[in-house]
């Protein structure tokens, strides 16, 4: 696929921060529609509004996906309003940090997963079956994180609703092809740090810069565009997760900890207010 020209664009999350410039992308490609689903109303009017006065047709729905009931209804607005889609980007998520025993479970635990994780399996289950039935190539990009590759202080849930993210996708990356449905691909995005404010006050491990958004949606939009199954970023991100699987544990820690600085770079986060 050299461009989301002509096709249908679902985007999670699309009303701010990369969504909203993964959004920018589809448009100026020629999407024949963006698919815009957010919590935040007030947020995803402007952004369509502002889509829309680029020349792109832009269709806004306002969602919780945190729940399943919620993402089946959008989902059949969706399939009834503007049609079956050929491309989904699984990129809404939020984090919590602090040490385990400190999450609430209704207000950290429970919504951490269900946004982060589930809400991508339950929409690309809904969406999914379209997909298959079309005839020309589709695509699936789930935004995961350098957190789901290697273990870290103060994100163990995060870290959980990334590795479960990676897990997943790439196992149906595998049945698809299994199955013959090859023209649907997925690819899996797991980049460091993010300048979007959500990691506001966590610092980058050793030789890892934070991103800014830009570069980090144009390489993930790329690999989509390609079918590549695993785009990590920067380099590190896949240094370390290779290091990781070639060290005992206990001597990885010491090389995470005391070298790379990795277990200490959520010691300072604020977040996003």
């Amino acid at each position: 696929m050299d461009s989301v020209a002509g096709r249908i664009v679902v985007i999670t999350g699309g009303a701010m921060g990369m969504g909203k410039l993964y959004a920018e992308r589809a448009v100026a490609e020629g999407a024949a529609h963006v698919v815009l689903l957010d919590v935040n109303e007030d947020a995803l009017a402007a952004t369509a509004s502002e889509l829309e006065a680029a020349g792109g047709t832009v269709a806004g729905y306002v969602v919780d996906l945190a729940s399943r009931t919620a993402i089946a209804k959008v989902a059949a607005r969706i399939r009834k309003d503007v049609g079956d889609p050929q491309v989904l980007v699984n990129n809404a998520g939020i984090v919590r940090s602090s040490y385990f025993w400190e999450h609430d479970p209704a207000r950290d635990i429970e919504p951490t997963m269900q946004v982060n994780t589930l809400a991508a399996m339950y929409l690309t289950r809904e969406l999914l079956p379209g997909m298959i039935a079309d005839a020309g190539p589709c695509r699936i990009l789930n935004i995961a994180s350098a957190a789901g590759t290697v273990s870290n202080p103060r994100m163990s849930v995060y870290a959980a609703s990334k590795w479960a993210m990676i897990g997943w996708g790439d196992s149906l990356r595998l049945e698809l092809v299994k199955a013959g449905h090859g023209h649907v691909t997925v690819t899996t995005f797991a980049p460091s740090y993010i300048s979007t404010g959500m990691f506001e006050g966590a610092r980058g491990p050793l030789l890892t810069p934070i991103m800014t958004p830009e570069k980090a949606t144009t390489a993930a939009w790329n690999a989509m565009l390609k079918g590549r199954p695993l785009l990590m970023k920067p380099w590190t991100v896949g240094l370390g997760r290779t290091v990781k699987g070639l060290l005992p544990t206990r001597a990885w820690d010491v090389v995470a900890g005391k070298v790379f600085k990795v277990y200490s770079s959520m010691d300072e986060f604020t977040g996003r207010t």
